[in-house]
């Protein structure tokens, strides 16, 4: 298999090729009138034509499967959206929703049929979506009840054993949560920080915070995201130091961001990790 660079070379060489055949084979140079043969003229621009569709064909972005909520502003230009759809499944996913079919991304997004059946045989959603969502939501549906503040225990000193108490939380995940939690000192700055576990679903957090929820939170510096360099940036959890270059120069193009929702405009940005950086960052 040749690279996308070598086959554009070989097209270049083949391009010329043709063209030198076309001024030997379409030129009559015997008389003094120079006659074209129209017939070759015309077969050699077919193979033109047919060359060039080739290389267009070669050149496309090859599509791998993806997961439809983390589309960032770049990778939905690729995917041929808009910027209005692309900014209301943004939005969306500020509120901290998930999309979880194709037909619910139409929704929200509001792309066309032709767009939506072209992207979504790419779409991948979380094994838990696709095959359990119909037995998680109602049990978790009948299990929530409201609970004031004062009601919850505090998630910095929960144990494992009063984690396993809430429905779908075993011995391996509360060890996780607990594991998670040292990383930090031992305490959480936020309920968001949930969505950092593996093997977290949105339904089982959603059980976790009703039953407990930070009420002593480690206390962090914030960081002044319209001063920052890049190595304050990748001191913050899902920033690396290809991230940080691309906020400091959306910075620079922005005169200072206005507000810490405007990362989402960043190339790359994690969008679905937004809340949790910005606990990290202020203005």
């Amino acid at each position: 298999m040749f690279s996308k660079k070598q086959r554009s070379g070989i097209f270049l060489l083949l391009f010329l090729i043709i063209v030198f055949q076309c001024i030997y084979f379409f030129v009559d140079f015997s008389s003094e009138n120079i006659r074209i043969n129209n017939k070759e003229l015309e077969r050699y621009q077919n193979e033109i034509d047919s060359l060039r569709l080739v290389e267009i064909e070669n050149n496309k972005p090859i599509l791998y499967p993806f997961n439809p909520n983390y589309i960032t502003d770049y990778k939905g230009f690729t995917l041929g959206m808009s910027n209005e759809e692309i900014d209301r499944l943004l939005s969306f996913r500020k509120q901290n929703k998930w999309v979880n079919s194709a037909e619910e991304f139409q929704n929200v997004t509001k792309i066309s049929d032709s767009l939506l059946n072209e992207i979504s045989p790419y779409f991948q959603f979380p094994e838990w979506v696709t095959s359990q969502k119909s037995l998680i939501k109602p049990v978790f549906q009948n299990y929530l009840s409201t609970k004031t503040f004062e009601q919850k225990q505090d998630l910095n000193t929960a144990t494992a054993q009063q984690l396993q108490k809430v429905n779908g939380i075993g011995e391996a995940l509360s060890d996780r949560i607990v594991k998670y939690r040292n990383k930090f000192i031992g305490r959480f700055v936020s309920d968001i920080q949930l969505n950092d576990i593996y093997g977290l679903t949105p339904e089982v957090i959603e059980r976790i915070i009703n039953d407990f929820t930070v009420k002593t939170p480690r206390t962090i510096q914030k960081i002044n995201l319209n001063t920052a360099t890049t190595n304050d940036l990748v001191t913050i959890q899902h920033i690396d130091y290809e991230i940080a270059h691309n906020i400091i120069e959306e910075r620079t193009l922005r005169d200072g961001f206005k507000s810490l929702d405007e990362l989402t405009k960043v190339k790359d940005f994690p969008v679905s990790k937004i809340d949790i950086i910005k606990l990290y960052l202020t203005l």
